[in-house]
């Protein structure tokens, strides 16, 4: 007997690539159950489907970075609760100082659909119960038609997952100008922010006074660095500059939106500008400006 949820949850997240660098990502899942049927005549309650695979997910990949540890670009090491990770891309170094919970170690050279795949179904494999004897994921990104772009941020100020300092979404945007569609405007915003760092200019420090690994070299020519405390630690984050957009605030969506539409006003002044923002799959927020 098979049973099955489609859409089940959004797996928000960035991973690291060896060409792209730190990249954001919005993956929806769906799941296929397969098994004997219980004492209630269920492969599994629906209700126990929503709580236990979602939470489950959430727990071990969502809001992280996502790390192949057997790519050879890739040095970490944990002392305690917390991890120095050092990884080389084409886009340049990236180093982080960060406890352990803000990363998901994916015995895998690449980050993909598969590996993914695989880490999460073991993951479920321990809390599912004996009669479910197949796990089925299906990983997906949500079809879009629209200019799109990946981003990777902190939010300090969050009391829930989102303050980790290196997760992201895969977001589509639409810009209105002046009441019109502005095609324009929303491939402008996903070619700016193609696999970018959104980074807020209240946590950026010197890459001097972070406490990278030892053999991290780098220099404020090269790196944003980046350092916060928050409820769940102290996180630090050196970025090359290349990959990073500067934000003059905190970076939820709803900032995000009202800084694109500020933005666009001051390139185009007497025009006003309607943005609807998306922070991964199916929310996020407008702004208007002009």
């Amino acid at each position: 007997m098979q049973l099955f949820v489609k859409d089940l949850t959004v797996l928000d997240f960035s991973y690291l690539c060896p060409q792209r660098g730190m990249v954001g990502e919005s993956w929806i899942i769906d799941v296929l159950l397969d098994g004997g049927l219980d004492e209630q005549n269920m492969v599994l309650d629906f209700a126990k489907v929503k709580r236990t695979i979602k939470q489950t997910i959430d727990a071990v990949a969502d809001h992280r970075l996502l790390v192949p540890t057997a790519c050879n670009q890739v040095r970490w090491q944990q002392q305690g609760d917390r991890v120095w990770m050092d990884f080389d891309s084409e886009q340049g170094g990236i180093h982080l100082a960060c406890p352990a919970q803000a990363f998901a170690l994916v015995p895998s050279e690449v980050i993909d659909f598969a590996s993914v795949n695989l880490f999460l179904q073991q993951a479920l494999r321990e809390v599912l119960p004996a009669n479910v004897e197949g796990i089925y994921l299906t990983l997906r990104n949500e079809q879009l038609d629209t200019p799109y772009y990946h981003y990777s941020h902190g939010l300090r100020k969050h009391d829930g997952n989102c303050q980790r300092i290196a997760h992201g979404h895969r977001s589509p945007v639409t810009v209105f100008e002046n009441g019109e569609a502005a095609l324009f405007w929303d491939e402008y915003w996903a070619r700016r922010w193609q696999d970018i760092y959104l980074g807020s200019e209240e946590d950026l420090v010197s890459v001097t006074e972070l406490t990278l690994s030892p053999q991290t070299q780098i220099s404020d020519d090269s790196h944003y660095g980046f350092h916060y405390q928050a409820p769940q630690g102290d996180f630090q984050l050196a970025m090359p500059k290349g990959n990073c957009d500067l934000i003059p605030h905190d970076t939820t969506v709803e900032l995000l939106a009202d800084f694109m539409a500020s933005t666009l006003a001051a390139k185009v002044p007497g025009s006003h500008f309607k943005v609807i923002a998306f922070e991964g799959v199916g929310k996020g927020a407008i702004a208007s400006h002009g």
